[in-house]
């Protein structure tokens, strides 16, 4: 049976555009969302209820996990070695939902985009789970594209 263009899609199936090239490596991103902030606002001739004004836009942080491998893309970790550095290169970033034949249906991109945080992996004697590492990744706005 298709999937008809109404139906919602799965979130898990997704990629990330950087720099031109895609990346499916990784197995899960959060944090992508924008609220403004609330000014309220009276005067003496208003009625007992405050205005309600939008203030500064915040755009939240999102973070990238991935599982580590024996030769991992060293890409992202050099990225935030450069930070590290001094060296703030800012990029457009895309996050791509994908639908179950793996064709794009959705685009969410990232203006200005730059790695402000890395986590290693939990390492953990006792435990059966993959290593994970986390990137975190600060940015200008986003925008359906």
């Amino acid at each position: 049976m298709a999937r008809r263009p109404e139906d919602p899609l799965g979130g898990f199936n997704f990629m990330l555009e950087s720099g031109g090239l895609l990346r499916a490596g990784f197995s899960e991103i959060t944090g992508l969302n924008s609220e403004s902030d609330v000014i309220d606002y009276r005067t003496g001739a208003d009625d007992i209820t405050n205005r309600k004004l939008a203030g500064m836009k915040k755009f939240g942080m999102v973070t990238l996990k991935s599982g580590v491998a024996a030769s991992p893309d060293q890409d992202f970790l050099s990225w935030r070695a450069s930070v590290e550095a001094g060296n703030i290169e800012r990029t457009d970033i895309s996050i791509i939902l994908l639908d179950e034949q793996r064709q794009e249906q959705v685009r969410y991109n990232l203006r200005n985009a730059w790695p402000s945080k890395w986590v290693g992996p939990d390492l953990k004697a006792g435990a059966s789970e993959i290593a994970i590492e986390q990137l975190e990744i600060c940015h200008e706005g986003v925008a359906l594209g």
